[in-house]
């Protein structure tokens, strides 16, 4: 590397490295005596010196280094640079703007769904003024997450606390996106050009080929799961198994609001699946007999509701992912280590599977419960004891027309209590609507379709049973054969 100027005495440069070059007199005396110095040791420097060859690495690391440092030292950044290095005290007193955080999020639900190799003129196209109010409802949820109303801002120490937990794929859409701009399609790698001139050598034409049309994101939104929902689902649980990859198996609205319904629709899907309940909160003290009855079953409410967030509406939306396939539980509770319960409206949290406790998922004839134990039998007295909810638990009455959500910072149960919010509370809620989605692909779908079809044939086999003439001998056969009677008791009462 040559320069104008020469390199500077030792001496100097010691001092740089050691950031003590305030110290160093830079008048104009002294650089011309460090000029005339180097001027003396080799002749030709005051002429200048032709390209050196790249014999010598060591010494252009040098130079590198050397100019970097003069860089920083026009910049003013050394000590900066120096004060980093010392305490990063003050990266914990920096924050984000409410108002741009807001922004960045309404951005990261647009990309979340996006493909390398999809047009970003697609996601363009969706945002009409009906999903801009969409997205900002749901970027307000997950911003207040972060508590803004104590602050003006997004402080370090709540974002690095909340992002591994309920938003760890946050920034995922933001590869996608560089891809986009790193490697854009109007450039044409096709072309070429000679070595002694610039003028191109093109290939022979290659005709446009259409984009692929790609699948819908979803093969049609529900009341509660949108594009939105999905991109905010995205956050938490990977998009591969997402985008593309739900599928409706239960939605309240059209098959009515019953277990027996969500056991035909849901029971015979061998995957992961996806549960959502929205519904408005109950007031504090019960109204009308429907309300009064369902708070009869439940014990006293200790903890007041949750907090509204950004709204005045007292809608809420919970769910949780599933990681094992449906099935009643009589006994014990399913569900594995990647089950999640969380909140999605008014504000955003997830609350990860705990080891303390495996009562994940129940399924019973008193309604699903998530972090709350199987059901208590009957007392002998015939007087039904009280739904035990669990210390951070979602539980739907038989009904599906009640639900609630309780939070006990205490934790200790199947499903670890919040990581930002330290305090209790309860919300009781009247169900708005049911959706269970399957995560998976074709094959699943047809593992879900053949086993249908045998439940099918099974139901026509047992129609087609005829009795002889000694009715109570058939029956004995077909009790032994498990196909009526009640085979399935696992014991009788004394009276």
């Amino acid at each position: 590397m040559s320069s104008a100027y020469e390199k500077p005495p030792p001496e100097v440069l010691d001092l740089v490295r050691d950031g003590k070059s305030e110290k160093v007199d830079t008048s104009d005396a002294v650089l011309e005596e460090a000029r005339s110095q180097a001027a003396g040791a080799n002749p030709h420097s005051a002429r200048g010196f032709p390209m050196d060859k790249p014999a010598d690495d060591e010494d252009e690391e040098e130079d590198d280094d050397e100019l970097a440092l003069a860089a920083l030292e026009s910049l003013d950044a050394i000590d900066v640079f120096k004060y980093d290095q010392r305490a990063d005290s003050k990266i914990h007193h920096a924050q984000i703007p409410v108002d741009n955080f807001r922004r960045l999020l309404m951005l990261l639900l647009v990309i979340a769904p996006l493909d390398a190799q999809e047009s970003l003129s697609r996601h363009a196209e969706r945002l009409t003024p009906k999903r801009i109010h969409s997205l900002r409802e749901v970027a307000d949820s997950i911003l207040w997450s972060f508590t803004p109303e104590q602050n003006a801002g997004i402080f370090y120490q709540s974002f690095n606390k909340i992002i591994p937990t309920s938003l760890p794929y946050l920034f995922d859409g933001l590869n996608p996106l560089f891809e986009h701009f790193l490697f854009s399609k109007n450039i044409d790698l096709s072309k070429r050009y000679h070595s002694s001139g610039s003028t191109p050598l093109t290939s022979p034409t290659v005709p446009h080929v259409p984009e692929t049309p790609l699948e819908p994101l979803l093969p049609r939104e529900g009341s509660i799961l949108n594009l939105d929902i999905l991109s905010q689902l995205s956050f938490f649980i990977k998009g591969n198994n997402l985008f593309r990859r739900l599928r409706p198996l239960y939605l309240g609205e059209d098959a009515g609001f019953s277990l027996g319904s969500i056991e035909q629709k849901v029971f015979n899907w061998r995957a992961p699946s996806i549960l959502l309940v929205s519904g408005t909160r109950l007031s504090s003290t019960p109204e009308g007999t429907r309300e009064r009855s369902f708070a009869d079953t439940l014990p006293p409410k200790r903890f007041p509701d949750g907090a509204l967030g950004n709204g005045t509406e007292r809608r809420v939306i919970f769910g949780a992912y599933i990681d094992v396939p449906w099935k009643h539980t009589y006994k014990e509770a399913i569900g594995g280590d990647e089950m999640l319960l969380f909140q999605l409206s008014p504000i955003h949290e997830v609350f990860r599977a705990s080891t303390v406790s495996k009562d994940h998922l129940t399924f019973t004839k008193t309604g699903i419960g998530l972090g709350c134990p199987p059901p208590r039998l009957k007392n002998i007295s015939g007087i039904s004891s009280l739904t035990v909810l669990g210390p951070v638990s979602l539980m739907l009455d038989a009904s599906l027309e009640f639900g609630v959500f309780t939070h006990d910072s205490t934790g200790g149960g199947s499903f670890h209590s919040s990581q930002t919010r330290k305090g209790d509370w309860q919300d009781r809620f009247e169900i708005d609507n049911i959706e269970i989605w399957g995560c998976g692909g074709n094959e699943e779908a047809e593992r879900q379709r053949a086993a249908w079809a045998f439940e099918e044939r099974e139901a026509e086999a047992r129609k087609g049973v005829k009795l002889g003439k000694n009715i109570e001998a058939d029956r004995a056969l077909l009790e032994m054969a498990g196909l009526v009677g009640n085979h399935g008791a696992s014991g009788g009462s004394m009276g």
